[in-house]
């Protein structure tokens, strides 16, 4: 029984509220807060689609993070310095002249 009668309530307060939006324009002043009220509407509808855009922007992001990651990536790998040789250039011992056997 309060589910009937809330929904009765809830039910007559959408009629009335129906009611004064429409006798709105009728009140001094009232046309002009329905424009505004329209100008809103067609705002936020702007507003709304400017963050979808955003939204899709954002999502490109990501892939382009993971690609500028990888590149740091592999420049790190190219920029180390590359291990030094170990060069063997010690000097070679002449041979000992034979002495000549007599």
């Amino acid at each position: 029984m309060a589910n009937t009668t809330q929904k009765d309530i809830l039910s007559r307060l959408g009629d009335l509220s129906e009611e004064a939006l429409h006798k709105l324009p009728e009140l001094p002043g009232g046309a002009k807060v329905m424009e505004m009220v329209n100008q809103s509407r067609t705002r936020l509808d702007d507003v709304k689609a400017r963050l979808d855009d955003v939204q899709k922007r954002l999502r490109g992001l990501d892939v382009l993070e993971q690609k500028v990651s990888d590149l740091e990536r592999r420049l790190a790998k190219l920029e180390k310095p590359a291990p030094a040789k170990k060069t063997t250039t010690a000097a070679k011992k002449p041979a000992a002249a034979k002495k000549p056997t007599s």
